[in-house]
C-alpha cells in the first residue's frame, strides 16, 4: 500500500480498534465490579476499576487521534505529534493514579480479610477477562505497530496490564477454594495487581516524558543516522547531529561538510541526496535540515 494510502488508513484503524476496546472495557468492568460484589473479591472489584481505567485512556486514544492526525498548520509547523505523547503521558499517569489507589486499599485491609472468602464465579470471571484482554491486547498491539503510534501502543500495553492483573485473582481465588482459611490470599492478589499497573504506568510514562523534555534518540540510532548520511556521495564528514521526537516521528538536523570548491548548487542538491535517502531508509524520521559547510581542500585533508 502506497505511503499516503498508509497515512490516511491509519486514524481509521486507530479508531475501530479503540471503540472496540471502549465496548469491551464497558462490558468487563460492570461483569467483574458485579461479580466482585456478589462474590466477595476484593481482587475483583480492583480489576473492574482497572478496566474503567481502560475505558478512561480509550477515550483519551479515541479523541486524541483525531488531533494528532492533523497535518501542519500555521500555528503548528511541525505537526500535531507532540498532542500524542501528551495522551501518552496521560494513559501512563492513570494507570499510576489508580494503581496507587488500589494497592493502599489493598494493603489497608490486608488484616481484615472476609472469613466467607470469595466464591468460585470469581474464578471463572478472572478467566474471562485474562483471555479477552489479551486477545485486545495482540489487536491493538498490531494496529498500533502498524500505524507506528505510541500512544496506541500505551493503550494495548493498558490492556496487557488488565490481562497480567487478572492472572494474581484467579490464583487467589483458587488457592482460597483449596484452603479456605487462606482468604487473605484474595488482598494479597489486590496488591499484586496494583503492582502490575504501577509497572505498566512507568513503561508508559517514561518515554513520553523524555519525549516531552526533548530528548533525542538512542546513541545507537544516532550513529545509524551517521552511517547514512556519510554513505550519500559528496558527503565528507558530518556534525552538531541533533536529534528530537514528535510523537511516532523523529526530526534531524546536524552540519554537512562537502568539497570547499563546488559550487553553492552543488552543495544544495548533496544536502537534498543526503536528506531523501535519510527519509528513505530510515522511516521514522519525517525531516531533515541540513546545514551545509565547506570542509578541508582535498590537500590538507589526512
Amino acid at each position: 500500500m502506497p505511503a499516503a494510502a498508509c497515512r490516511s488508513a491509519a486514524p481509521r484503524a486507530v479508531r475501530t480498534v479503540t471503540v472496540a476496546g471502549l465496548a469491551i472495557n464497558l462490558l468487563l468492568a460492570a461483569m467483574k465490579a458485579v461479580l466482585g460484589i456478589l462474590g466477595r473479591s476484593q481482587a475483583l472489584v480492583a480489576d473492574a476499576v482497572h478496566s474503567v481505567s481502560d475505558m478512561v485512556t480509550d477515550i483519551a486514544v479515541l479523541f486524541g487521534s483525531a488531533f494528532w492526525s492533523a497535518p501542519a498548520d500555521e500555528n503548528h509547523p511541525y505537526g500535531h505529534g507532540r498532542i500524542e505523547t501528551l495522551v501518552t503521558a496521560f494513559i501512563g499517569l492513570a494507570l499510576a493514579v489508580v494503581g496507587t489507589g488500589l494497592g493502599y486499599h489493598a494493603l489497608a485491609t490486608l488484616s481484615d480479610p472476609d472469613p466467607a472468602g470469595p466464591s468460585f464465579i470469581v474464578f471463572l470471571a478472572a478467566c474471562v477477562s485474562i483471555l479477552v484482554k489479551e486477545a485486545l491486547y495482540r489487536w491493538t498491539a498490531t494496529v498500533g505497530r502498524r500505524v507506528r503510534s505510541a500512544a496506541v501502543m500505551a493503550n494495548a500495553w493498558h490492556h496487557r496490564s488488565d490481562a497480567l492483573s487478572s492472572v494474581p485473582v484467579a490464583v487467589a481465588i483458587l488457592g482460597s477454594r483449596l484452603r479456605p482459611s487462606w482468604t487473605f490470599l484474595d488482598h494479597v492478589a489486590a496488591v499484586l495487581v496494583s503492582v502490575f499497573i504501577l509497572a505498566a504506568a512507568w513503561k508508559i510514562s517514561w518515554p513520553a516524558l523524555k519525549e516531552l523534555t526533548d530528548a533525542g534518540v538512542s546513541s545507537a540510532r544516532s550513529q545509524r543516522y551517521r552511517k547514512v548520511i556519510l554513505e550519500a556521495p559528496g558527503a565528507r564528514t558530518a556534525h552538531a547531529l541533533r536529534t528530537r521526537q514528535l510523537g511516532p516521528g523523529v526530526l534531524v538536523d546536524f552540519h554537512l561538510h562537502v568539497d570547499p570548491e563546488m559550487s553553492v548548487s552543488d552543495g544544495h542538491r548533496i544536502a537534498h541526496e543526503v536528506k531523501d535517502r535519510l527519509m528513505r531508509e530510515c522511516p521514522e524520521i519525517v525531516d531533515v535540515l541540513v546545514h551545509v559547510e565547506p570542509g578541508e581542500p582535498a590537500g590538507r585533508r589526512a
